[in-house]
């Protein structure tokens, strides 16, 4: 088991648990963070697997996620550029390529029913999404 810093709503570690491989959940700098480990990318990423950070706010349950944070760095196999990843985060003395993903107003934080699964099954969905996007 990984470094457990503080604690998570027991349905959403119930759900880390299912999915299979190891996760933390890590306080630096006052910040907290949930780090899912060689979590499996979809194809056509390289690498296919990677470490994805999660920031989780003061406010949550109720205050939305926002965005995901890879380690080592993700691209596209085919060469082509994925917009909106050059933000950084430094965490645990490395920096973090930082996936800029907003929810929007077809698809918003809905305060009761969003949690850390919906997240990260909304992180997967834009994940396999930036294959279908034409590219100039």
């Amino acid at each position: 088991m990984g470094r457990r810093d503080f604690r998570l709503p027991a349905a959403d570690e119930a759900f880390l648990n299912s999915l299979g491989v190891a996760w933390e959940a890590v306080q630096e700098g006052g910040v907290q963070w949930i780090i899912l480990r060689q979590y499996r990318l979809p194809p056509g990423y390289a690498p296919d697997l990677a470490d994805i950070a999660i920031q989780i706010g003061a406010g949550y349950p109720d205050a939305a996620l926002d965005m995901a944070f890879f380690l080592p760095h993700v691209r596209r196999v085919d060469g082509c550029p994925i917009p909106f990843t050059d933000g950084r985060v430094t965490l645990l003395g490395a920096a973090w390529q930082q996936w800029s993903r907003h929810r929007t107003e077809a698809n918003p934080w809905v305060h009761g029913e969003d949690n850390l699964a919906s997240h990260i099954q909304y992180m997967d969905a834009w994940l396999t999404a930036e294959f279908s996007k034409v590219r100039p």
